[in-house]
């Protein structure tokens, strides 16, 4: 991964640990898995901040177990929509999941679906405090600062590539 990646074993075991991924006891990494990290690599070079990212990571997973979208059963099911590139409007940032809805209001979202078979819980979501509507609102919002920041710097990237590329060779 370190190779494809091109970051240090050290970088991206930290990366690994902080967000929380399953490890992957193969030396080949699911293509989903590298596409999430290839995005958060592509975001920190934006210059946004891990933190900004961590905690629209987790929102994304807290929205994905209150939607019941976990039907495979894989442990990194979270990851599984990484890479794919249909319907960039309807995809959230970092799991990259296609929720069918443009994104833009929590209103859109049908909180109710039930996509496990799973057997109901005791209580509702909401009735426990998680309302995946609030969850959605918090995702957009961050997801908002985040795409703010990445337009705000991406006229300073440009003008790097096309510096670096008068740099001599070697």
């Amino acid at each position: 991964m370190a190779a494809v990646l091109n970051r240090s074993t050290v970088y991206l075991s930290g990366l690994q640990k902080r967000f929380e991924l399953p490890a992957i006891e193969t030396t080949h990494h699911p293509e989903a898995y590298l596409a999430f990290v290839r995005t958060v690599i592509h975001l920190r070079t934006f210059g946004v901040s891990e933190e900004s990212l961590r905690e629209l990571w987790f929102l994304e997973k807290k929205l994905l177990t209150l939607l019941h979208i976990d039907t495979t059963g894989s442990k990194t099911w979270f990851l599984d929509a990484c890479g794919k590139a249909t319907h960039p409007e309807r995809r959230l940032l970092l799991s990259n999941y296609d929720l069918g809805i443009r994104l833009g209001s929590a209103q859109e979202l049908q909180a109710g679906l039930d996509f496990s078979d799973k057997l109901p819980e005791l209580f509702e979501g909401k009735e426990m405090g998680e309302d995946a509507l609030r969850v959605f609102d918090q995702c957009l919002k961050a997801r908002k600062d985040i795409l703010k920041e990445v337009a705000v710097e991406l006229p300073q990237v440009r003008e790097s590539v096309k510096w670096a590329g008068h740099l001599p060779k070697g």
